[in-house]
């Protein structure tokens, strides 16, 4: 546990604990982070993503378990929901987004390195490779869509609109059509994506990290209840099932598991910047399950 800890997670983290670090000195300021993780979005994100799709080995898909992921995240969104509506008397809105903390983890730029490092870039991380296919194709479509019309900015038309010209999902698109339609790639342009893509995740965490030093860590009973649901609901919720519903091998168990135990995304918390909803609980959940998860992600790998 100390060697995955030391030499495949830390190393991960530490990009996000150095921006957060850099941005309360104020050696990065908040506008040079935006502009940093716009880049890494537009441009960086997109080469790491389309490669993957395109090459991933979807036959051998364990559908059955994702089916279960999605369903546990359905059923712990619901209850999160809930909870902060309800209970912590939090703004619809912001209930919405705290419930999106804890079932959309930072799977892509943070689960995903951390897998690769630990089980190699072939078969061994097709599970977790599975999570990012699922979270960024409809969990982020899902929570973009709904946040933008229930806010009032546009129709839901104008939201798919602008949903279909998102680089992320057309390189999750584009790479879906050309891994069914086994269509080749040309090889200057995989070498491009694999010489930008690795650049993603490091400037991406980063750049989150500069953004959300500039909030409070003091954690509320809003902040604890939802770090709690993300760091042991969420993942329980998951082991449950596969343990009622076994996975096709073992491998999908367990890093189904690990993937569940990962860190809230930080779309959540870009969402409710977008549209004006307040952050102050949004962005210590964040900031908290990224730190405790460290420990909790070296115990399940």
């Amino acid at each position: 546990m100390l060697h995955v800890l030391t030499h495949d997670i830390l190393p991960v983290f530490s990009m996000l604990a150095l921006g957060f670090v850099l941005g309360r000195l104020g050696k990065v300021s908040f506008d040079e982070a935006r502009a940093v993780n716009r880049v890494a979005f537009i441009v960086l994100q997109p080469a790491l993503i389309f490669p993957l799709i395109a090459a991933l080995s979807i036959a051998e898909f364990d559908f059955r378990t994702m089916a279960l992921y999605a369903l546990c995240q359905a059923v712990l969104f619901v209850v999160s929901y809930l909870v902060a509506l309800h209970v912590f008397k939090r703004d619809h809105l912001e209930a919405w987004l705290l419930g999106m903390t804890v079932i959309f983890v930072n799977s892509l730029l943070y689960i995903l390195p951390i897998s690769i490092l630990i089980y190699g870039e072939g078969g061994g991380s097709l599970p977790i490779k599975a999570i990012v296919a699922w979270d960024t194709a409809f969990s982020f479509a899902f929570f973009i869509i709904t946040t933008d019309v229930m806010a009032g900015g546009t129709s839901a038309v104008a939201s798919l609109k602008r949903i279909s010209l998102n680089p992320v999902l057309l390189a999750i698109v584009i790479g879906i059509v050309v891994n069914v339609a086994n269509i080749s790639v040309p090889v200057p342009l995989l070498t491009a994506m694999h010489f930008a893509g690795p650049a993603a995740a490091p400037l991406t965490l980063f750049a989150l990290g500069v953004i959300l030093s500039g909030h409070s860590l003091l954690p509320s009973p809003t902040v604890t209840a939802m770090s709690a649901l993300k760091l042991f609901g969420f993942p329980l919720a998951v082991f449950a099932a596969l343990t009622a519903f076994p996975a096709v091998t073992e491998q999908w168990h367990t890093l189904f598991i690990l993937g569940a135990a990962g860190p809230s995304g930080a779309m959540a918390f870009s969402l409710a910047m977008l549209h004006g909803i307040r952050t102050d609980a949004i962005a210590p959940v964040i900031i908290w399950t990224s730190i405790l998860s460290v420990v909790s992600l070296a115990v399940l790998a």
